[in-house]
């Protein structure tokens, strides 16, 4: 399997884990319902594995790193873009 496929798989396994954890436990006092809050997450979710595809793609095809180390670092960026725009926007408090 391409590695961009399995990073695509994993988002869609993640966004329903990540949804329920953020809403329950990290932002549990959030300023919005839940429908607002599921539709914001899901555009900083977007917007979090766009980033993350296009770093890990350059990581990976332009700049040659190796694919694990190309994950993860743009894993690592992606996470803190999603934790940003999570706190500031879609569970606003």
């Amino acid at each position: 399997m391409w590695p961009e496929l399995a990073n695509a798989l994993g988002f869609c396994v993640a966004f329903v884990v990540s949804f329920a954890g953020h809403r329950l436990l990290s932002f549990k006092d959030a300023g919005t319902s839940v429908s607002t809050s599921l539709l914001r997450f899901a555009a900083t979710a977007l917007a979090g594995f766009a980033s993350n595809e296009l770093v890990f793609m350059l990581l990976l095809r332009v700049l040659g790193l190796p694919s694990l180390l190309a994950l993860f670092l743009a894993l690592l960026f992606a996470a803190g873009q999603t934790f940003v725009l999570s706190r500031f926007w879609a569970f606003r408090r």
